[in-house]
C-alpha cells in the first residue's frame, strides 16, 4: 500500500494508476476522499495533502473528480484547511517534514506557503498557549528547523518575525539563531535590532556569531537596556578570561 510520502513523490502516471479503480462514479461524493483513504490505511487528511502537495497533480484535474472534489480549487482549498489547522493529529511530523521536502523545489506551492505558515504557526501557537503540551513544542522546534533550513520562507515571511517584539514564541524556538545560521539574514543586523530579546542576543554570542567589535559598538549605545548591557559586558569579560 502506497505510504504518504510515496503519493507525494508519485508521477503523473503513478497518481493515475494509483487512483483508477476508484474513478466509478461521475456524481460528486462529499465523503469520497475519505472512503478511499481508508481503502489506503491513510487519514483523509493525510490523503489530501499527499496529493495536494504533488506537483504533478495540477496537471491532472480529473484526480479532483475521482477524489470527490468539484475541481482541482476544490481539492486545494481541503488541502490548505487540512494543513493549516490540523497540529501533528491528522498529519504527523513526518508528514509535515515531507510535505516542506517537496515544497522547496515547487515554486507554485512556495509561492502559497508562506500564506499558509502564517496561519498554520498561528494555530499551532495558540494550542502551546492554552496547553503547554511540551510533545507538541518539541515537533514544533523541529518543524521550524525544517521550515529555515529547507528555505521554505523568504525574507518578508522572516521580517514579520522579527519585527514582533517580546516574542516569547521566537525565544522559545530559538529562531533567530536558526535565521542567522542559515543565512537568511546577517548576523550583525539581527544583533542590532531592538526588538530582538537579550536573551536572544545571548544565544547569538554562545554560538559565536557576533564579533567582538560589534558587541563593543551595540555597548556604546547608551539606549541599550540595563539586562541587555549585563549580557554583553559579560560575554566579554568570559571570553577575556577563556584566551
Amino acid at each position: 500500500m502506497a505510504s504518504f510520502k510515496e503519493i507525494l513523490n508519485y508521477s503523473e502516471e503513478e497518481l493515475l494508476q494509483l487512483l483508477y479503480k476508484f474513478n466509478q462514479s461521475e456524481g460528486i461524493n462529499e465523503d469520497k476522499a475519505e472512503a478511499i483513504a481508508i481503502q489506503l490505511k491513510l487519514r483523509e487528511a493525510q490523503l489530501v495533502c499527499a496529493i495536494g502537495f504533488n506537483k504533478s497533480v495540477k496537471k491532472l484535474p480529473e484526480i479532483a473528480t475521482i477524489l470527490g472534489f468539484k475541481n482541482h480549487n476544490s481539492l486545494v482549498n481541503s488541502r490548505n484547511e487540512f494543513f493549516t489547522i490540523d497540529i501533528y493529529k491528522l498529519l504527523t511530523l513526518d508528514n509535515i517534514l515531507s510535505i516542506y521536502s517537496i515544497v522547496k523545489n515547487d515554486i507554485d506551492n512556495k509561492q502559497i506557503m508562506e500564506y499558509l505558515l502564517s496561519n498554520r504557526l498561528e494555530s499551532i501557537e495558540k494550542r502551546i498557549e492554552e496547553t503547554v503540551n511540551s510533545l507538541i513544542i518539541d515537533k514544533y522546534k523541529e518543524e521550524m528547523r525544517a521550515i529555515y533550513s529547507d528555505g521554505i520562507v523568504g525574507i518578508d515571511f522572516v521580517e514579520t518575525r522579527l519585527n514582533k517584539s517580546d516574542s516569547g514564541f521566537r525565544a522559545l524556538l530559538n529562531e533567530v539563531t536558526l535565521i542567522v545560521e542559515n543565512k537568511i539574514i546577517p548576523a550583525g543586523d539581527v544583533f542590532f535590532r531592538e526588538s530582538i530579546l537579550p536573551q536572544e542576543k545571548r544565544k547569538l554570542l554562545d554560538k559565536g556569531l557576533i564579533p567582538r567589535d560589534l558587541i563593543e559598538t551595540r555597548l556604546s549605545d547608551s539606549k541599550i537596556s540595563d539586562v541587555e548591557k549585563k549580557i554583553l559586558y559579560d560575554h566579554l569579560k568570559l571570553n577575556r578570561e577563556n584566551t
